[in-house]
């Protein structure tokens, strides 16, 4: 064991870690393509779609965000696949090879209509890799004890990819972390059949996201095994439910689901309203950048001590505390007129999706039927997908109505999450045994 996990979830994170930086550089780099010139978007722009005038930010925001819809919506049927067919690697690596072939197409296509179907097969890609190994890291868990600190350090290693991957792309595009114009790079001279050539910074963006790809599928390939049980225990009855098994309550992995949907959701809202929050706080897009990585951030230092915390004392006091502490740390985001002050609103958030995180994944977990941890837990990162889908889009809509209407909403999600919770979901680990001690690292 490494880091006191299986080292299998160990290289599914860093799989996932690599996954993930790759598919963050295309957030930052694609509006830039786009926007650039070597995309032809003329005789769309200005077009005329059901009275709605299109503009090359809508065009640009369609691009973006087909990826989280197809993503999303595709997980279900994705990890009900795998656990119907045992072959949850295979689905992982397929769904790392379409992701790579598609990221290395962009620099073909030169039409937008190109760009949005490339576009669309990187988000079946990780319709294929996001719950498969989301269910891997569950299969390994030979206990619920370890479940949480499973995900904990799965959720982390994800983060820093998606966290730093945009950074890392601004500095590619433009050849360092201050300039602001797309460079030009020579090939090294040790490749003589490309002695000469020069590609562009949005070349260099787009081979490392196939890059972050092959090193995923090396470190799946090398370091990953299917579970032996999950054949033989493969049910035929995969539905996601919405009502418990009594009828007489809702589901609590449905309910989960709608949890991690309106968390998701508030993470968002912040990331549309850029110019509005710089204005209204006298700052600039520094501070800004600090502000919407403040979740992240305390997400990475928070995911595993929280995971494990919930191995020990159980899922449901961190889910609620995540909700309760939630709900002021969004509202502030709508009241507070200081950078500082947003900073620390934005920090504990972080701190509250911490806690319902990875104890969501676990829980989850917990109550998945064995050979179904892939349709269940598809579920919850569906849901996060479709949070992170729509809040651009909530906000965007809402903030017409005033600055505090958007945080007020996500606010009373949040009351709405904390309700459901408290009321339809029911701890799944035994707190009267003796806590288990943290597992010892071994080379």
């Amino acid at each position: 064991m490494v880091l006191g996990v299986d080292r299998r979830v160990l290289a599914l994170a860093m799989a996932r870690m690599a996954d993930a930086l790759g598919n963050s550089f295309l957030i930052i780099v694609l509006p830039l393509y786009i926007a650039s010139g070597e995309i032809t978007i003329a005789g769309i722009v200005g077009g005329d779609l059901l009275g709605f005038r299109l503009t090359e930010e809508f065009l640009i925001g369609v691009v973006l965000s087909l990826f989280g819809f197809l993503n999303s919506f595709g997980q279900p049927f994705t990890g009900r696949l795998s656990d119907r067919t045992n072959r949850r690697k295979f689905y992982i690596l397929l769904g790392l090879v379409i992701f790579a072939v598609a990221s290395a197409a962009y620099p073909f296509v030169t039409s937008y209509w190109s760009v949005v179907v490339v576009r669309g097969l990187q988000g079946l890609g990780a319709a294929f890799t996001v719950p498969v190994t989301v269910a891997l890291v569950n299969d390994y868990a030979t206990s619920d004890r370890e479940r949480g600190g499973n995900f904990g350090v799965f959720n982390t290693f994800r983060l820093i990819g998606f966290g730093f991957g945009p950074v890392i792309a601004g500095a590619v595009v433009t050849g360092g972390f201050g300039g602001d114009r797309v460079v030009t790079y020579a090939l090294p001279g040790w490749l003589p059949a490309f002695a000469g050539l020069r590609v562009s910074g949005f070349d260099a963006a787009f081979a490392v996201a196939v890059l972050g790809a092959v090193v995923s599928f090396a470190l799946v390939v090398l370091l990953v095994t299917d579970p032996e049980s999950t054949e033989a225990d493969a049910g035929e009855d995969l539905a996601i439910a919405v009502l418990d098994r009594n009828g007489d309550g809702l589901d609590p992995v449905f309910v989960l689901g709608l949890g991690t949907l309106f968390m998701a959701l508030t993470i968002a809202l912040y990331a549309t309203l850029q110019e509005t929050i710089n204005a209204r706080l006298g700052q600039g897009s520094t501070l800004f950048g600090l502000q919407f990585s403040a979740v992240v951030v305390a997400n990475v230092l928070l995911q595993v001590p929280v995971g494990r915390w919930s191995d020990r004392y159980g899922r449901r006091p961190f889910l609620l505390a995540g909700f309760v502490i939630l709900i002021p740390s969004v509202f502030a985001q709508g009241v507070v007129t200081d950078p500082l002050l947003m900073l620390g609103a934005r920090f504990l958030q972080g701190v509250a999706v911490a806690c319902v995180f990875a104890p969501s994944l676990a829980l989850a977990g917990d109550l998945a039927r064995e050979g179904q941890s892939g349709t269940q837990l598809s579920i919850l990162t569906m849901a996060f997908g479709l949070g992170v889908a729509f809040g651009p889009l909530v906000s965007g809509f809402l903030v017409s109505f005033g600055f505090l209407v958007p945080f007020a909403f996500g606010a009373g999600l949040a009351v709405l999450a904390l309700v459901l919770v408290f009321s339809q979901v029911e701890e799944t680990i035994g707190t009267a045994e003796p806590p288990a001690a943290d597992p010892a690292p071994q080379d």
